[in-house]
């Protein structure tokens, strides 16, 4: 792996933060001695993209609250990433806004008792729209990995949705998997 590729792993983006840690991904960055930053492009209500309405369990085109962000690397754009949640969970929160939240998205959903207990991640390799293409500066050949994200709570339901998208070349998704037993 040369020194723009990023090995990331989902575990710290799913733990709440202590209080007074930073976001996951500005702790990340610096515990590999580089510089994570995010940029809110758009935070509010929209309309559900169809994707979206399945995993979040609502009709198509039904009102959501969605955080758009650009991820950066030492100052790189590195991943572009929308976080989509029900209205019952976040109309009227600071989910909506496009302020930062102190300690990410996650740890202010459990301080509301919205807990994720079970993920599911979805990777696909494609070509990146032109958008994307441009915001992430990456050439007209060059594939971008999808992660799709579902968090659910303990029972069941769905809190969250991330859609990332980044340019292949310079990333690692690294699944770990811890085995115990017995397995729950």
């Amino acid at each position: 792996m040369g020194a723009n590729e990023w090995v990331s792993t989902s575990m710290p983006y799913l733990t709440p933060r202590e209080k007074g840690q930073p976001d996951a991904w500005g702790a990340e960055a610096s515990s590999r001695g580089r510089q994570g930053s995010q940029r809110i492009v758009h935070a509010g209500e929209v309309a559900a993209p169809s994707e979206v309405a399945v995993l979040l369990g609502v009709a198509e085109g039904e009102a959501v609250v969605v955080r758009r962000r650009m991820m950066y690397l030492d100052d790189q754009p590195c991943e572009l990433t929308d976080t989509y949640y029900p209205l019952r969970i976040a109309r009227g929160t600071r989910l909506a806004g496009t302020a930062k939240i102190p300690g990410g998205a996650v740890t202010f959903l459990a301080e509301f008792g919205h807990v994720g207990v079970r993920v599911r991640e979805d990777v696909v390799a494609r070509v990146p729209r032109a958008a994307e293409r441009e915001a992430l500066r990456t050439g007209p050949d060059e594939p971008v990995l999808q992660l799709t994200r579902t968090t659910l709570d303990s029972d069941d339901r769905p809190i969250q949705v991330d859609m990332m998208i980044m340019p292949a070349d310079r990333q690692r998704l690294r699944c770990e998997i811890r085995i115990g037993w017995p397995c729950p």
